[in-house]
């Protein structure tokens, strides 16, 4: 059990990835303590993985309030001795989900859109990381970024600016916390998430990515893998468990791209997919100093 004895507090767990993480990291051996701004939804929660087998507390938690995040730190301490890993995981999307221009945006959504999806990170990671340097315990601090911290995402420019920000503060704990032991990374989904994370907050959880709730054809799909089946809230779970497991001990200042199927490998220049015989490389756009490469 790769999390055995291992005490983990998540944000944003009531639903989606949050969900997922705390039923696979109990059924791993962490001890869970579950955290979710919709009142009751976090217990919920605790309640299925206590029904699976596992052990687990639920709060209802605002990533935005500092003194919630204490609470949660101490929650996890009063019911289970201490806290060894936290999971940043809340997160909100635009207002609109991608219909709203930036030009019609305002400051209060902007200002709410940080406030949750980088404050609410440091707010949790700050909580956690001094009661493990005041106790003496490393720990590891877990985000969950997005891949529009790399790529924009189109109607989302607010959302962007706020995952990559994430990353920058990932860098920077990494930098920070590495002398007491303590880790700081991200995973960055693409593909596999919630669908929840579209509906409204207080919506009936579904435990589904967006993927799983049309039917997959790999073939009209924009990722260049092509599997059976569509990718699943698990996938990016089980990148959550490596980097909050010892298997990424030497691990630390990473943002890595979680279920992008590939989306990573490509770039916007327009290659031909063939280059046998059936593709002609000596025309088109291909600069000339590209070209006399290829001809040596």
């Amino acid at each position: 059990m790769r999390m055995k004895d291992k005490v983990v507090a998540i944000t944003g767990a009531g639903s989606g990835l949050g969900r997922e993480g705390a039923l696979l990291f109990a059924a791993e051996g962490a001890s869970v303590v579950v955290s979710d701004v919709v009142p009751g939804r976090a217990q919920a929660v605790a309640k299925e993985v206590i029904e699976n087998g596992g052990t687990a507390s639920g709060i209802d938690a605002d990533v935005r309030i500092e003194a919630d995040m204490s609470a949660l730190v101490s929650t996890a301490v009063d019911s289970y001795g201490r806290i060894d890993v936290m999971w940043a995981n809340a997160g909100i999307p635009e207002p609109g989900f991608g219909m709203q221009p930036l030009a019609d945006s305002s400051l209060d959504d902007w200002n709410n859109i940080f406030a949750v999806n980088t404050t609410g990170v440091y707010l949790a990671w700050r909580e956690a990381a001094r009661w493990m340097i005041a106790n003496s315990r490393p720990g590891t601090l877990l985000a969950t970024s997005s891949a529009a911290s790399y790529n924009a995402y189109p109607g989302f420019p607010m959302y962007t600016a706020s995952k990559a920000g994430v990353n920058g503060l990932v860098r920077a704990a990494a930098l920070e916390f590495g002398k007491f032991g303590i880790r700081a990374n991200a995973l960055c989904p693409t593909h596999g998430m919630s669908v929840n994370f579209a509906l409204p907050a207080d919506a009936e959880v579904l435990g589904k990515s967006y993927e799983e709730m049309q039917p997959w054809d790999p073939d009209h799909r924009a990722m260049p893998l092509r599997m059976d089946r569509p990718p699943v809230l698990r996938d990016n779970a089980n990148l959550a468990l490596f980097l909050a497991s010892d298997d990424s001990a030497y691990m630390s200042g990473q943002s890595i791209q979680s279920a992008d199927g590939g989306q990573f490998a490509r770039t916007s220049i327009i290659f031909p997919t063939d280059l046998g015989e059936s593709a002609d490389i000596t025309s088109g756009s291909i600069p000339d100093e590209l070209r006399e490469q290829i001809d040596r």
